[in-house]
């Protein structure tokens, strides 16, 4: 809704400034903003990030690696343990091509 995306933008905002974020911060950037929403919004968002930073939570979105699809698959046979390593990356011969060119583009 946009009474929550807006109460999302005030408490980046007031993160990004290294300010703690209140309900009565985030309500004074919306209230500059000309922005109004339900006067419970902003109670909620510095209820759930008192115990949290703000920019923590941005920086690792995306990084636990679950909590989305699961449930697919599984009925693959008894190696399952095996196909979830991932293969080690081969390196790039990098150095390799540089002399097969005959020449380094950076010299």
């Amino acid at each position: 809704s946009t009474s929550e995306l807006a109460c999302t933008y005030a408490s980046l905002i007031l993160g990004d400034e290294g300010i703690p974020v209140t309900a009565d911060k985030i309500t004074a950037i919306l209230d500059a903003a000309g922005v109004k929403v339900e006067g419970y919004w902003p109670g909620i968002f510095a209820k759930f990030l008192e115990s949290k930073e703000i920019m923590d939570l941005v920086s690792n979105v995306g990084a636990s690696g679950g909590g989305g699809g699961g449930g697919g698959g599984g009925g693959g046979g008894g190696d399952g343990g095996a196909a979830a390593a991932a293969p080690e990356p081969e390196p790039e011969p990098e150095e390799e091509e540089e002399e097969e060119m005959g020449f380094d583009l950076f010299d």
